[in-house]
């Protein structure tokens, strides 16, 4: 696993439109269908990176809170399934199964949404506002596996609580770390 750091992509900068296979429902789903009234919520993450398990259930826990104050949530997997074949779309089913998601979980096949958003780790978090803007990226809190730092989820539920409040996007944002998008 090589650790990576999130690329910080400018605040302001439009939401990149897309349309991926949902692999909880089957179904074709593009940002229109996602987004809330309040903003969006974009999870580059994949199933087996020990980044994201570390925090798999306080992204699930964020969704749950801010879903019903008008914030969709997405999921999106880019990996390079050939190489690791544990981020199959079936994979990707059952993971968000026994995650208990409740927001869908994309295929990226050909990794051109990752490109788009210029995502590079997992997880790598993206808030829009309600007009699609870039509010908030970076990570989801300090808390890194073996850390010995709780997860919180405290910077990503701070700036939501801002977006939602009508205040600005919070000056200083961290990026978040994980293990790097598996490239084809």
């Amino acid at each position: 696993m090589a650790l990576t750091e999130s690329t910080m992509l400018d605040i302001g900068t439009q939401a990149p439109e897309f349309t991926l296979l949902d692999t909880v429902s089957d179904r074709q789903l593009s940002l229109k269908d996602l987004q809330g009234d309040s903003g969006t919520l974009v999870y580059f993450i994949c199933n087996h990176c020990p980044y994201v398990l570390h925090v798999i259930d306080e992204l699930v826990a964020v969704a749950n809170d801010y879903r019903t104050r008008g914030i969709g949530v997405v999921a999106i997997s880019s990996n390079d399934v050939e190489k690791y074949p544990v981020d199959s779309p079936e994979n990707m089913q059952v993971f968000a199964e026994k995650n208990h998601f409740n927001f869908p979980y994309l295929y990226d096949e050909d990794q051109s949404v990752a490109k788009a958003y210029d995502a590079a780790c997992t997880p790598d978090l993206y808030l829009f506002s309600g007009d699609g803007k870039l509010y908030y990226r970076g990570r989801l809190d300090g808390s890194r596996p073996n850390s010995g730092s709780p997860v919180s989820g405290v910077d990503l539920r701070n700036a939501l609580d801002d977006l939602l409040a009508g205040r600005p996007a919070p000056e200083k944002q961290y990026p978040s770390m994980g293990c790097n998008i598996k490239w084809k």
